[in-house]
This record gives C-alpha cells, structure tokens and sequence, in this order.
C-alpha cells in the first residue's frame, strides 16, 4: 500500500502520494503556480525559483517544482511574499533578456503587474543570431538560461548532447561545445530542443522567416538541407 501525505495549501486539505511535490500537489487542487525552467520532459532542477511557495515555518520560499510535500505542512501559493518576489523575478528577466517572443512569460509579468521599466539601467543580455542550419534559428538575446534545451537534448532525452552550457556569472549562455555551427556538432535535428524552448530564443526556420517577411523563394532557399563544411571537402 503506497504511503500519503496531508497537508494544506492555500487553506485547502490536500492528501497525495508520498514524494509528490509541492508544485504537483498545488496543480492537483487547481493552484495555478508559474513555472519556466519545469517542464514535464525534463528533470526539475529549481533553477528559475518562478515557482516559489510559503510554507509555515519555513524561513525561506522554497521551490514548489523540486520541493516535496511533507505531511501537515500549511503552504501559501500566493501570499504577499510570493508575489513580490516572482514579480521582482519577471521584472529582473525583462530587464535583460527579449521577451518580446515569449507569450507565456509576457502572461505571467501582466499577472504579477511586474513593471518592464523597473531597472532601466540593467546590462542587456546581446548575443549574435545563429542561422547555421536549414531546420532552426538561435538567437539566445531571448534565452532566460531555463537549461530545457540542454536538458532534453541530452540525458533526459536525446542523448545527443549538441547543447551545452558555457561561460559563468552573467556570461553563462547555451551554445554548441566550442561554439561549432549546428551542421558540424553532433545535432540530429530532432526538434526536441526548440519544442521545449519557452521563450523563442530557438525557433523553426519556416515561423522566423515568416516573421520576417521572406518570400516563398527565400523560405526554400533557406531551409535546404546544408552540408557541414567538412562534409562538402570530403564530396
């Protein structure tokens, strides 16, 4: 017989099996609890701290996607703790990184009346767009680092491992190792990556050139298969 806990989130008695999170549990009882980095294909790993809850006796707000509920804990989803700190949180992302691609986040500053123009004098996170293969774009000026695309691109999915990710600090970006173009890395082009990606920062060709206004002929210009460098010496 597997093992309950009960406790109680937002006043309400929720009993779940034991090693439920905080983040299922709240979902189970119809909380709604922002999430970026947490995805269901890929391992929590409470980096983006979006998902954060107040449990009773707790001094810190703990991460509701890698938390466990434990049996007669009293939980808070959106006490006044909670929302000033996802607000600071989407206020401190728009201020570094284009949001403009990414709707679910947009939704969530709009709900969290999380102001855009809160730190003007914020550095902007500039990265080069990388248009190295005829599948997808990378342009990481619109990637908030939630680690989905290299999480599925290697043990949680693909095992391919063409993503990794490489400086620190404010420095720290996804890339290829060595920053070699996608053609010439170990990618398959599975898609898997960009199905994951939240923010647009990786996107299908075809939608990056329709937004850009590419004709048809362009559109089929720039999504034929490439060859790698070396794979056109080698004929």
């Amino acid at each position: 017989m597997n093992e309950t806990v009960t406790l109680i989130i937002d006043g309400e008695q929720v009993t779940v099996p034991e090693g439920t999170t905080l983040l299922e549990a709240a979902r189970a009882c119809g909380r709604d609890v922002p999430v970026i980095c947490y995805h269901e294909a890929t391992t929590s790993e409470g980096l983006c701290r979006i998902c954060v809850v107040d449990v009773q006796g707790s001094r810190r707000l703990q991460p509701a996607c890698v938390t466990p509920c434990q049996a007669g804990a009293q939980v808070e989803t959106r006490s006044e703790r909670v929302e000033r700190t996802r607000r600071t949180l989407l206020e401190m992302l728009g201020a570094a990184v284009d949001l403009t691609h990414a709707p679910d986040l947009q939704a969530m500053s709009a709900d969290y009346h999380a102001d855009p123009e809160r730190f003007p004098g914020a550095e902007r996170r500039e990265h080069p767009l990388h248009d190295d293969n005829p599948f997808y774009i990378r342009d990481y000026s619109q990637c908030v680092l939630c680690w989905r695309c290299v999480q599925v691109c290697g043990e949680d999915a693909q095992y391919t491992f063409a993503l990794t990710l490489t400086g620190r600090g404010y420095d720290t970006a996804v890339s290829t190792a060595f920053d070699i173009s996608m053609t010439e890395s170990p990618c398959v082009f599975c898609g898997q990556c960009v199905g994951v990606c939240p923010t647009g920062a990786l996107k299908p060709k075809i939608e990056y050139g329709l937004e850009q206004g590419w004709t048809p002929d362009m559109l089929r210009q720039n999504t034929r298969r490439r060859r790698s460098p070396k794979a056109a010496e080698e004929g």
